[in-house]
């Protein structure tokens, strides 16, 4: 078919807008809100080298939901799922590859029956994707390393970013605060201490310090 007739400028404008405008505004959004977030460095040098599992492997080390949400972009059922009533305080990371992924500092009850989250803790470790299954537009939320399905983003949560991320509790793994130093997550117990949640464990002073 011809198009001598298009602007080939303005169609590649149109296109752009159509296929990214909802995740790039999101994105903006949330960096926007949340200045430096998720510049932590990883504490981990297990997930530093991270390599994605078989399939084999995954279905081994995964449950039947796991697998199919992660890899096959499942929907868990509302309500029953171990961390959308969850409260308290610590991290979600992939539950494939151990990357942090959201805070419990981020997180509301937005009634939906899933986790959600105002924003990602770091923002590298999430991507996003225009999602067109079951007749809808959607804007997916998947991790980076390890490509995992994680959910959706809408632009109907809280301020100060404005955003909802709807997050299968299946996609995460959660680390409660007093176990994310020894987890190798030291670098974002910050927020955690300044919110009263943490109290850092005193190092024993050294004879030459008594």
């Amino acid at each position: 078919m011809k198009v001598k007739s298009v602007n080939p400028v303005a169609a590649a404008v149109l296109l752009a807008a159509v296929l990214f405008n909802v995740p790039v505004q999101a994105r903006a959004q949330t960096s926007a809100a949340r200045p430096g977030a998720g510049l932590a460095p990883s504490t981990n040098a297990v997930m530093d080298k991270f390599k994605k599992p078989s399939e084999a492997e995954l279905r081994r080390k995964l449950t039947p939901t796991q697998f199919e949400v992660t890899q096959h972009a499942a929907t868990e059922p509302p309500f029953q799922n171990p961390y959308h009533a969850l409260k308290k305080p610590g991290i979600y990371v992939d539950i494939v590859s151990g990357k942090p992924l959201f805070s419990s500092l981020d997180k509301f009850d937005s009634g939906c029956g899933w986790p959600s989250f105002s924003g990602p803790l770091d923002a590298r470790e999430t991507v996003q994707q225009i999602d067109r299954t079951q007749g809808m537009r959607r804007t997916e939320v998947r991790s980076k390393t390890a490509d995992s399905h994680l959910g959706h983003v809408f632009n109907d949560g809280p301020a100060p970013t404005g955003l909802r991320y709807c997050i299968n509790s299946a996609s995460l793994r959660f680390v409660p605060v007093e176990h994310m130093e020894k987890a190798g997550f030291g670098a974002y117990l910050e927020p955690f201490i300044k919110a009263g949640l943490y109290k850092p464990q005193a190092t024993p002073a050294t004879p030459a310090q008594k």
